[in-house]
């Protein structure tokens, strides 16, 4: 059993960043895969950004080359560094965990992730 606690939301004007944590509990927390997602009012949950434990990442297109997820093993948590946030970002933004199958995949749904945190607000004013 994992729990993931999120904090690091807030509000934001356009342009600036913020820098989510999700802290988990367990002892092998390190060989999980992690996912951050976000859900806005009217829209399903997305994937924004995954880590497996070898540092494998993705992102998705709207995130690239803004969003940076990394994890540190010892403090058992994961970070999402939010840079040049715009108002699209607005949304609750959830950790996700889960041990998945062997290999450098990142599942993009949230079927995949058995456990998630009680989500961050995150608002980027224009």
């Amino acid at each position: 059993q994992v729990q993931l606690v999120e904090s690091g939301g807030g509000l934001v004007q356009a342009g600036g960043s913020l820098r989510l944590s999700c802290a988990a509990s367990g002892r092998t927390f390190s060989s999980y895969t992690v996912g951050w997602f976000r859900q806005a009012p009217g829209k399903e949950r997305e994937i924004v950004a995954g880590i497996r434990w070898r540092d494998r990442t993705y992102y998705a297109d709207s995130v690239k080359g803004r969003f940076t997820i990394s994890r540190d093993n010892a403090k058992n948590t994961v970070y999402l560094q939010m840079n040049s946030l715009r108002p699209e970002d607005t949304a609750v933004y959830y950790c996700a965990a889960g041990v998945m199958a062997p290999g450098d995949h990142i599942p993009l749904h949230t079927s995949n992730y058995p456990y998630w945190g009680q989500g961050t607000q995150v608002t980027v004013s224009s």
